[in-house]
């Protein structure tokens, strides 16, 4: 090695690794441009500051390895990273052993043959082909005194080696030589990777997890590892009673408590400057990741085996939310938002157990209990009272309560008994918006109490005016409230809704006035006394803007066909479906339009062929764009509730959507891109259409 000056990126006197500027760096990409800065990166992961290998090691994994992708500049850096690893002198190993183990598992799990990427900058295959050829320094570090080393090399036993059988064997060695619960598990559902990669394994791999599972001297955590791993390879029925006896042995031996974390999670989050929303979101996205108990892992992969098993899945956490360990219960509830946001189904029970913990001594068990509620109200009614009971036993001044966990489910219960419409929660919401104490969290439900709209109106005009639309986060603070005004519905909203609009379009904050006329446009012909202003925007310099006012304008009454067919003439996706539902709304009037939108019904977007169709049926009533709106469904499921609100207004003309519809019902997975609510809502109006 020989040293250099400053690096560029850490400012720090960094040793240059022999070779590593014979790469041609500037010919290569990661995710934010030129690879040129890679070759401090690296360096840097040797430095003797354990903060400046910390920083170096983000760096890479921000830039070189983003989300999981690999590049051309990521397989460049591994024989440096491979050569880091080896040398016992290289502060920090662990952190770049795990750091090949990942580059590793995304190369192997994403290579495919002739998938292009000798076009572009990413590199899959090749990164993979690097890793498998050096499989065998993984067995190396397996082997070493570093427990942190060994933890960080193992999975590589399973992901990488193709002699499958000396894998196992070092696996099975591992099993025997670890201390540690934590290791003993990472080896367990290593094996499990290794035979569902390399089938000619799983035998040996079914023999190994039942000798385990028999075997009364292995901790119960490992035994129930060793089942639950079996069944990934070797699925089968008879799977939960005996992780329940399991989980029952394992309360008895209080074997769950003390792991990482003997107390509920306590997240706290610097915000930066940034809204209480994203600080709130990042925090929660924290706190939904930790985990405290050993099990906790291994019964969160039993829940994703079981995937729709939803009774069984049930049981299992009947018995979780009973753990005499307030770790285990707290990653139990997560567990359940999980099952019930993924999966339909009847969960009353599973809405009752959880329910059921709002009255934990501990308010961190009793706030994840309530925030689960919360995020599933949907189909939370079974538990308004308890609810409300919480709510009532800790007064009306709990909203700002000191302790950060018993304000977290204060709040979380009076959100979801807003979202139920109860007016139990007015008094509460009123008073936090009048004195401003997490006035964010009363705004995003204030929308649902419509039967105080005169109380909230006021209140959440007031925090609008007060929104400073040159700021940078004008629309994070004044969507939501916007949003609040809709769902409220309340025409002395309108005067204040038109003032926002015109300053946002002052201070071009676009977002925020196309916010503004979705709002106005909610309230409907009440909205007429904003048409003027609605009426200057539809030759908005914005083309968003100009498609929201065309919009706002026809349903304030206001003369929009025109404009709405000026629109349509354009080529610009949302003015597209934008006048599409215009002239839909409209009606037989617009049937000027008809040419263009039989026209567009062949659009290469199937959003616009959607809304096309849309509105040819709601125009003309022709029955032939049923084929148009099932079509795109198939092709897109995000697509069901326009399709499906299209098909309640066409009456006995959808019958040929009857299968469509019932295969819908039965269908046990929610979609991945909606909520709770979304999905509910979905089958309340299929229901209602069949």
């Amino acid at each position: 090695m020989r040293l250099t000056g400053e690096g560029p990126a850490f400012g720090i006197v960094l040793a240059v690794v022999d070779g590593l500027h014979e790469v041609d760096w500037a010919a290569l990409e990661h995710a934010y441009g030129s690879a040129e800065d890679v070759p401090a990166m690296l360096t840097a992961l040797r430095s003797a500051d354990p903060a400046e290998r910390k920083t170096a090691l983000d760096s890479f994994y921000g830039a070189v390895h983003h989300q999981g992708d690999v590049y051309r500049s990521t397989t460049a850096s591994l024989p440096f990273l491979f050569d880091f690893a080896v040398d016992p002198g290289t502060p920090g190993r662990a952190g770049i052993v795990g750091l090949l183990v990942s580059i590793g598992r995304e190369a192997v799990a994403r290579a495919e043959p002739g998938d292009g990427e000798e076009f572009g900058p990413l590199n899959y295959a090749g990164a993979a082909a690097v890793v498998r050829a050096r499989a065998a320094v993984f067995g190396g570090f397996v082997a070493e005194d570093d427990p942190e080393v060994r933890r960080a090399a193992v999975p590589a036993l399973g992901l990488f080696f193709d002699d499958g059988e000396r894998a196992a064997a070092m696996l099975r060695a591992r099993l025997i030589a670890e201390p540690g619960v934590a290791e003993r598990l990472l080896v367990v559902e290593t094996m499990a990777t290794l035979a569902l990669r390399l089938p000619g394994c799983a035998a040996g791999a079914v023999v190994w997890f039942d000798g385990i599972a028999g075997d009364a001297g292995v901790d119960a955590t490992t035994r129930l590892a060793a089942v639950v791993h079996r069944f990934r390879v070797e699925p089968g029925d008879g799977l939960v009673p005996v992780v329940l006896g399991l989980l029952r042995g394992m309360a008895q031996a209080s074997e769950l408590s003390g792991f990482l974390d003997a107390s509920p999670g306590r997240v706290t989050a610097s915000g930066g400057g940034a809204p209480p929303q994203i600080v709130a979101a990042f925090t929660e996205l924290v706190r939904h990741h930790q985990v405290h108990t050993p099990a906790t892992t291994v019964l969160r992969t039993l829940h994703q085996a079981l995937e729709g098993r939803v009774a069984e899945r049930t049981a299992l956490l009947a018995e979780q939310l009973r753990s005499p360990d307030p770790g285990a219960r707290l990653d139990a509830l997560r567990m359940a938002e999980d099952l019930m946001t993924t999966w339909r189904g009847d969960h009353t029970t599973l809405v009752l157990l959880v329910a059921g913990h709002l009255g934990e001594a501990d308010h961190g068990i009793a706030a994840e209990a309530a925030a689960t509620l919360e995020k599933c109200h949907a189909i939370a009614e079974p538990a308004r009272e308890a609810l409300a009971a919480f709510v009532a036993g800790h007064g009306t001044t709990a909203w700002g309560a000191s302790e950060p966990e018993l304000r977290r489910a204060y709040q979380e219960a009076v959100r979801a008994l807003a979202h139920f419409g109860d007016g139990r929660a007015v008094p509460i919401l009123l008073a936090a918006l009048d004195d401003d104490v997490d006035g964010w969290r009363a705004i995003d439900v204030a929308g649902s109490l419509g039967q105080a709209a005169a109380e909230f109106v006021p209140r959440l005009c007031d925090h609008l005016r007060r929104v400073d639309l040159a700021g940078q986060w004008a629309r994070m603070s004044a969507q939501p409230l916007l949003s609040a005004l809709s769902g409220l519905g309340d025409a002395a909203a309108v005067p204040c809704v038109a003032d926002v609009l015109a300053a946002a379009v002052r201070h071009e904050q676009n977002d925020v006035a196309c916010a503004a006329l979705t709002t106005l446009t909610a309230f409907g012909l009440a909205a007429a006394p904003a048409l003027a202003t609605i009426r200057s925007l539809t030759g908005a310099g914005d083309s968003q803007v100009r498609a929201a006012a065309v919009v706002a304008l026809q349903s304030a009454g206001g003369p929009a066909e025109t404009l709405a067919r000026e629109l349509l003439a354009g080529d610009l996706w949302f003015q597209l479906t934008a006048a599409a539902d215009v002239l839909g709304a409209i009606g037989t009037p617009a049937a000027a339009a008809l040419p263009r939108l039989w026209e567009l019904l062949t659009h290469s977007y199937d959003w616009v062929r959607l809304h096309c169709a849309a509105a040819l049926w709601d125009i003309d009533g022709s029955p032939v764009v049923l084929d148009v709106l099932l079509t795109a469904w198939e092709k897109n499921p995000a697509a069901a509730p326009f399709v499906v609100g299209c098909l309640g207004r066409m009456g006995d003309a959808a019958g040929p959507a009857l299968p469509m519809l019932r295969a819908e019902l039965a269908r046990p997975r929610r979609d991945d891109f909606g909520s709770i609510h979304a999905d509910e809502e979905l089958l309340r109006a299929i229901r209602e259409i069949v």
